[in-house]
């Protein structure tokens, strides 16, 4: 009986001990009486050398000043601090966060911003041509909601920029997949991605090749007749390209045999 007596008051000591500290470090981070002005001003002079001090005194201002104009500084400021992090999991919590400043605060001038950090947390992560480029997709779709949604916006110029950069990579990948099923002579294959280039990324850098791949898949698939206004779309509008040369020998040949068969 009086073990169980020691071992109680033990708990109950214990738990009087953990509760103090809280409660004092609860008080060293939160001052009382501390007013929204001031409570960003402690949040902003922590946010960057102990984010999570920082951002505590920065929930602090949500929580009890919620319609203060710092509360929505304050609402960016922490998605920005997990964002600078650059982690995977970080850049997962600052989309959430830049997410639920634009649903909190939707005619915010800042919301162009957000949603333009949102694009930005997928597209740090892009990787590669020729490796998973779910990143990529997902960051054009973002960026293009900041141009849909904000269009006279800074950051929708921003967000242009980065999709050109986001669509160019993904016909890069495509390309890459259409010469490799080129070079198996797979042509059925190499002609769908082709077509899913000229199709979803009409301004890509290469497009001489993307016609060349394209009419060349069908001449040897001896589909002659589809691939001539490729070869000819080539031609007319790449004559310098050393793939419009290609086309051109290749077009003398087609010419030839038609006339054979005239």
């Amino acid at each position: 009986m009086k073990q169980i007596i020691v071992i109680t008051l033990a708990c109950v000591l214990i738990l009087g001990l953990i509760t103090g500290c809280s409660k004092s470090k609860q008080a060293e981070f939160v001052p009382e009486g501390s007013s929204d002005e001031e409570l960003f001003q402690l949040g902003e002079e922590h946010i960057k050398k102990d984010p999570e001090k920082g951002r505590l005194y920065l929930r602090q201002i949500i929580d009890t000043f919620p319609k203060s104009f710092y509360a929505q500084r304050a609402k960016l400021s922490i998605a920005d601090s997990y964002f600078r992090q650059r982690d995977e999991g970080s850049m997962i919590i600052a989309a959430s966060e830049y997410r639920e400043f634009i649903q909190l605060y939707p005619y915010s001038p800042s919301a162009a911003y957000a949603q333009y950090q949102i694009g930005l947390t997928y597209y740090k992560k892009i990787l590669k041509p020729g490796r998973d480029q779910s990143k990529t997709h997902q960051a054009l779709a973002e960026l293009r909601i900041v141009i849909n949604k904000y269009p006279l916006s800074e950051e929708a110029e921003q967000a242009r920029e980065k999709i050109q950069e986001c669509e160019e990579q993904l016909a890069e990948h495509s390309i890459s997949i259409a010469e490799l099923y080129y070079k198996r002579r797979a042509y059925r294959a190499s002609i769908s991605r082709l077509t899913e280039i000229l199709t979803e990324y009409p301004n890509y850098l290469r497009m001489d090749k993307v016609y060349f791949l394209l009419a060349d898949s069908y001449y040897k698939s001896t589909l002659v007749e589809e691939s001539v206004p490729y070869f000819r779309k080539l031609i007319s509008d790449y004559p310098k390209s050393k793939y419009a040369h290609k086309a051109v020998k290749i077009m003398d040949e087609i010419e030839k045999s038609q006339d054979k068969k005239d």
